[in-house]
């Protein structure tokens, strides 16, 4: 049994975290640098945010890391330092979890490569899944719990993901995909197909993130629920949807819009349920306390 299943068989279910790349904007990130840089050049601000959602009742905290990978980081001239930023990021991470006497479980956050997969796109399978084994050894060596997969669209790269993690360590893994056009992820996947996925490929969790509005995200939380089997299902959605306040681009879903939000994604069987774009410790503490209530 992993650490995963261990803490989830004890509770029931998990409080994740927010956003990060939100709440760093908030803390002076400036549009165009990375937020992984902050692992190595901020680290305090870094903890700050994990201890923030620790303290809201995050039983999961993932990593500052979900665009540390080797495709993303050479738009910032940061490839040659994938290992640097990823092990920074977990030992961060893992230091904060450690402050608190309950269990804080630190998932190593792994976004998308950016590029589309032969015949698609320039990338080959072997080379994302590469490119994913980099970073999920330099997670693994920073004392990660399990490895987080996140705002996925396609499947091929999710099998070469998974392909490239499994070469280098034995890590517990999430995967979620982000649902927002029609009900489908942007390369066309639908909730069923991604369950049935997650089964075939041994992953520990499943569901989704990010995603254009929260019916959708419910909708596809409940078909990955129909057709996932006993793996455990996530919901991690934006904070409502973007709109400008002035020149200030905000999300519109308040603590209490999430925390109904938490509850509707509850009784459609999700287990592990936070938050992503536009979220901060507030709605966590929200989602929280709600289903502190009914359970």
């Amino acid at each position: 049994m992993s650490v995963l299943s261990e803490l989830l068989a004890d509770k029931g279910y998990l409080i994740l975290d927010g956003a990060m790349g939100t709440t760093l904007f908030e803390a002076g990130l400036t549009p165009g640098d990375a937020p992984e840089r902050w692992n190595t050049s901020r680290p305090d601000d870094v903890a700050n945010i994990h201890r923030s959602y620790i303290a809201a009742g995050s039983d999961v905290i993932l990593t500052n890391t979900f665009g540390a990978n080797r495709f993303r980081l050479k738009l910032h001239d940061l490839e040659n330092s994938v290992r640097e930023i990823n092990l920074n990021a977990a030992i961060i991470a893992r230091s904060t979890a450690n402050e608190v006497r309950r269990k804080v479980l630190v998932a190593g956050s792994m976004g998308p490569s950016g590029e589309l997969i032969d015949p698609l796109g320039p990338l080959s399978a072997a080379e994302v899944g590469n490119g994913y084994a980099e970073q999920a050894e330099a997670l693994a060596e920073g004392h990660a719990d399990l490895l987080w997969l996140e705002t996925l669209s396609d499947l091929g790269e999710l099998e070469a993901a998974v392909a490239g993690i499994r070469k280098v360590c034995d890590l517990p893994i999430a995967a979620t995909m982000s649902y927002d056009t029609a009900g489908h992820t942007m390369m066309g996947v639908k909730g069923e197909t991604q369950g049935k996925y997650s089964i075939a490929l041994g992953l520990d969790a499943s569901g989704i993130n990010c995603g254009a509005n929260l019916p959708d995200s419910e909708a596809a939380v409940a078909a990955i629920r129909s057709a996932s089997g006993t793996i455990p299902v996530v919901s991690k959605a934006n904070a409502g949807i973007p709109v400008w306040k002035g020149a200030q681009l905000c999300y519109d879903g308040t603590p209490e819009v999430l925390a109904a939000h938490a509850l509707r994604v509850y009784q459609a069987g999700a287990t592990l349920i936070g938050a992503c774009c536009g979220s901060s410790p507030q709605h966590i503490e929200a989602i929280a306390k709600a289903l502190s209530e009914i359970t």
